[in-house]
């Protein structure tokens, strides 16, 4: 997501539905090894709506080497990577790193090679999306009551950043819903609920040999934009059989029965 929010506000590409120039296989810049997807997958060429659909790494990696270093490092930042979170409960700083050469970025651009992220900041990526771009600051406590249930005190909302445009944000809604309807998070889907998301596997262990931690990130919001929820579910099982895990498969339904337990509660 913080790729595709990258490439939308750099100008790369500037909608949803447009061909991105991605050969399959793509050979890393300045070096001999392919950049491999996971099955057979319509990568070549693919649109962003499509790449985020099927989880691209051939497309994804190359808009991180095309846009260089620098440009994903400071999208990155703008969603609140490198910086500790303080709720106030201390969240670790999540990791992008800097002096990369292309392919190591390319491979940041997926996830990989020296990327680190928190739930809580996957969180954020996905809230600042759903909010129309706008990243607000993270915080646990809303109020404090006395006995008499008087307010002792309110958390205001404050505003973080803003990573990227209202209408940026609005094409990377229309991606991760059709990731929701049409692809991969199909089971984080809620009947009458507008619902976003994105499915992740993050690797684990030297040359992957643990047992992959399922993610998913997501949003939900009535249809009228009421009851906004953003979600973020890592799972980390070592007893999981290997080929039962994805983040579609687990993190979704956990993310969707949250989001749905929040919706109704406002309604």
């Amino acid at each position: 997501m913080v790729t595709a929010a990258a490439a939308l506000e750099d100008g790369l590409y500037t909608e949803a539905d447009q061909k991105t120039d991605s050969p399959d296989p793509w050979v890393m810049e300045g070096t001999t090894t392919k950049l491999p997807n996971e099955g057979n997958i319509p990568c070549k060429n693919a649109t962003l709506r499509v790449a985020l659909q099927y989880s691209c790494n051939t497309v994804f990696g190359k808009i991180g080497s095309d846009l260089g270093n620098d440009k994903m490092l400071d999208m990155a930042k703008k969603f609140g990577f490198t910086e500790q979170q303080f709720t106030p409960v201390r969240s670790n700083a999540s990791v992008f790193s800097d002096d990369m050469n292309p392919s190591q970025t390319a491979l940041s651009s997926i996830g990989q090679f020296n990327t680190a992220a928190t739930p809580l900041q996957m969180a954020m990526v996905a809230s600042a999306i759903a909010n129309d771009g706008k990243l607000m600051k993270p915080y646990m406590v809303d109020e404090l009551q006395a006995r008499s249930v008087d307010t002792i005190e309110k958390t205001d909302p404050e505003e973080l950043s803003q990573p990227l445009s209202s209408e940026n944000a609005q094409i990377l809604q229309s991606m991760m819903e059709t990731v929701v309807d049409k692809g991969t998070g199909s089971n984080a889907k809620i009947d009458g609920v507008k619902v976003g998301g994105k499915t992740g596997t993050a690797q684990h262990g030297v040359d992957n040999s643990e047992n992959p931690y399922a993610w998913f990130i997501s949003y939900a919001k009535d249809s009228d934009g009421s009851a906004p929820v953003a979600v973020a579910v890592v799972i980390e099982d070592d007893n999981a059989v290997r080929d039962d895990i994805s983040g579609g498969g687990l993190a979704a339904p956990i993310a969707r029965n949250v989001m749905e337990a929040v919706i109704k509660s406002k309604q």
